[in-house]
Parts: structure tokens; C-alpha cells; sequence
């Protein structure tokens, strides 16, 4: 695909989820297909489906934790996009997507360490951590890199 043709193609909806724990750090998770590259629960957003309910399934199916283990604190008034580099706008989503509008949304979560599961679901990531904000932008993928640093400016991460 050029350049020209991934410019015209449409921006996959999405959610994001920024989980922080008691001490304001910010829950990623290692990609599997991409070792190395850290980010936050995110995902398509289904047709009819509302943003929020999206985020919850997604943090649900990422994470193993539950709707009700989180509490929200926060959300983007509007969302989000970034574009996909060139070399994996044709590779991703059978090239049907340019990038990703996301819907941020911010949990907090209280609760145990194990009850994190990274299998509950098809599996995304590697390993997971707690980070502060200056450290998810240093591990995020260059792509996302501003995206992320507007999600934690606005939600007072950085």
C-alpha cells in the first residue's frame, strides 16, 4: 500500500485502559508478537458497542479482572488517534485500517497482584508490571509514544 491509500482508509474504533494501583502507578503489559513493546489494555471496539463497555471487556480479557475490581476515575472527553507506520498499516488488521481512534478511559484497582490473568482470555502479553508514567513512555512502541503522553498528561500521570 502507498502512502496516498493508507491516508484514505478509516480509523479502527477502539478503547483504551489506563489502570492505576494505590500509588498511581500505571498497569502494561509486554506484547507477545512484539517483545520489548509495553502498553496499556486496549482494543477494538465491537459494533453497537459502547466505548466504556468495550474498555471494561478489553481490561477483562487482557487482564483477568473482573468489571467490578475496578473503579473509574476518569475518562478522555473525547478520543484519540494516532496512525500506523507505513510498514505495518498493510500488515495490521488485513490493511484495512489506517490506526486507531481510542476511547481512554482510567481505573483504579485495589486489589491483589495475582488476581491479575494473563490467560483469561486469548493471550497478548508477555509479562505485566506496575510503572509510573515517565517509564510506560520510555517502554511504549515509538508510534504510540504520543498518544500515550497525551493520555497521561490528561489524566495527570506525567
Amino acid at each position: 500500500m502507498t502512502p496516498e491509500e493508507i491516508a484514505r482508509l478509516p480509523y479502527r474504533p477502539c478503547a483504551g485502559v489506563c489502570v492505576t494501583n494505590p500509588e498511581g502507578l500505571i498497569w502494561v503489559g509486554e506484547r507477545l508478537d512484539f517483545p520489548g513493546a509495553w502498553q496499556m489494555p486496549q482494543g477494538g471496539i465491537d459494533p453497537g458497542e459502547d466505548p466504556r463497555a468495550a474498555a471494561l471487556r478489553e481490561l477483562q480479557e487482557e487482564t483477568g479482572l473482573a468489571p467490578d475490581a475496578v473503579e473509574e476515575i476518569g475518562a478522555l472527553d473525547a478520543p484519540l488517534a494516532y496512525d500506523l507506520p507505513v510498514e505495518l498499516a498493510a500488515k495490521l488488521w488485513k490493511g484495512r485500517y489506517r490506526g486507531q481512534e481510542q476511547h481512554w478511559f482510567r481505573f483504579r484497582y485495589d486489589g491483589p497482584d495475582d488476581a491479575v490473568d494473563l490467560d483469561a482470555h486469548e493471550r497478548e502479553f508477555e509479562r505485566w508490571a506496575w510503572m509510573p508514567g515517565a517509564e510506560v513512555l520510555d517502554a511504549i512502541v515509538p508510534f504510540k509514544r504520543d498518544i500515550y503522553r497525551r493520555v497521561l498528561t490528561r489524566f495527570d500521570l506525567l
